[in-house]
């Protein structure tokens, strides 16, 4: 395994990535990176995965059969069967759920869970923060400790947001729920 994982890592390093500790990158074989791709430290890319030009893999990251666009950054994060789209950050200490989408210069930070949910271009959702069944329009922000309560003990359900609503501190939305366009919560909402 040993001899397979140095062949393998030399051979993408010859084709321009950038691998910071190649001893400590593990890669699935029918992984696929992008020129210019910067792998650091303890990472694990796995099953189909595939990662646009210019993107970061940060240090302690796990991505399972997702997709990573270009010029993104994936920091110390899990993503499962999920997309990141270019120019998105992740993490870190995130974790992205099986069919979850991550817009265009999107952001998911600290803490942040998403599941089975599609955040919009330049939307952002920081500090504790869970989005199951989701569907959040472009410039969406996420407050602290807002989720969605998706679960009703038998049966999920879908939360939908509007473009450039602002989701206030420890919002907590009880799905099913559509807030539109513009709309704002305040804190404790």
């Amino acid at each position: 395994e040993w001899n397979l994982r140095v062949r393998r890592n030399e051979e993408h390093m010859r084709d321009g990535v950038t691998m910071r500790d190649p001893s400590t990158v593990y890669l699935d074989w029918n992984v696929t990176l992008a020129t210019d791709v910067t792998l650091e430290p303890n990472v694990i890319l796995r099953g189909g995965t595939s990662v646009g030009e210019g993107t970061v893999i940060g240090a302690g990251s796990q991505i399972i059969d997702s997709r990573i666009g270009a010029r993104a950054r994936v920091w110390a994060s899990i993503v499962e069967s999920s997309v990141v789209e270019d120019e998105a950050t992740v993490g870190p200490m995130s974790h992205l759920r099986p069919g979850s989408v991550v817009g265009q210069a999107a952001e998911v930070g600290n803490f942040a869970e998403l599941k089975n949910a599609r955040l919009g271009a330049r939307s952002k959702t920081h500090h504790v923060s869970y989005l199951g069944d989701a569907e959040l329009g472009e410039g969406v922000n996420v407050g602290a400790g807002t989720i969605t309560a998706n679960y009703d003990g038998t049966t999920k359900h879908r939360t939908t947001v509007g473009d450039g609503a602002f989701l206030g501190v420890d919002t907590m939305i009880v799905a099913p729920r559509d807030i539109g366009k513009g709309a704002r919560t305040g804190a404790g909402a």
